[in-house]
């Protein structure tokens, strides 16, 4: 069975394994595994460079077995110094060795405060990007972390976006820090079920983080986790065990 992000009859328990080292990756995929992690993001740009090889990413992938990837290799400290081109081939790299599916950053080649290129040679380039990542046989998540309170309007704007520039899922990332905006970004997600013709991820941080525990009871794709908080572990990001449990709970 082809491992994939797609067409699963719950949205994926996907368990985010970030570390400097494949080992501790290898650690964390096997603590994640018995608990229930149906998916894995490796998120590279944590990475040290030494182990940013082939052999090291096709070691990782296969590690796995049939539990599907996410990989990101946002800007980051240790990937400090490398343009958008270079990070851009590296993803490539990345699902030439085997990833699932790949994470383009939506102002790659264009940086906005809100993570949407607007040029429109820049647009042109993730285009170009998205078509050679299909080439190589993974599928493409488009994310812009905004992380503030978003209008409905302008959620909607970006998501069509990612949408039209190929992409196979949307991942945007608001923020909400009033039980209004919380309910606001609730009315959001049904908004982009209506009208969005891809999957999606619609996460929120900030004093009101419930979507990141019942999105995809309402419409998200998967549930984004951790197994456990050590240093490179996003905070946000629920635990793997409590996600289960409210997600196989909840219906």
């Amino acid at each position: 069975m082809k491992k994939s992000f797609f067409e699963h009859d719950k949205p994926l328990l996907t368990t985010m394994v970030q570390a400097d080292n494949p080992n501790r990756i290898k650690e964390l995929i096997d603590k994640s595994i018995p608990d229930g992690a149906e998916a894995f993001g490796m998120q590279f740009e944590q990475m040290k460079s030494e182990y940013r090889t082939k052999e090291v990413y096709k070691d990782l992938f296969s590690y796995v077995k049939d539990k599907p990837v996410y990989v990101t290799n946002y800007r980051h400290a240790f990937n400090e110094g490398k343009t958008d081109d270079m990070l851009a081939e590296e993803l490539v790299e990345l699902a030439e060795c085997g990833a699932d599916l790949c994470d383009i950053v939506g102002d790659y080649f264009d940086r906005q405060p809100d993570e949407v290129a607007v040029d429109k040679t820049a647009i042109e380039k993730q285009k170009e990007l998205i078509r050679r990542i299909h080439d190589k046989g993974a599928a493409v998540l488009m994310s812009s972390h905004i992380l503030k309170y978003t209008p409905a309007e302008r959620v909607l704007e970006v998501a069509l976006e990612h949408q039209s520039r190929g992409a196979d899922i949307c991942k945007i990332v608001t923020g909400a820090e009033t039980m209004e905006q919380q309910l606001e970004n609730l009315k959001i997600i049904n908004m982009l079920k209506e009208n969005l013709k891809i999957p999606f991820l619609f996460l929120c941080g900030g004093e009101c983080g419930i979507l990141r525990r019942i999105g995809g009871e309402l419409g998200c794709c998967m549930y984004l986790c951790v197994h456990e908080y050590d240093a490179l572990a996003t905070p946000q990001q629920p635990l793997l065990k409590k996600i289960k449990m409210i997600r196989d709970n909840m219906k």
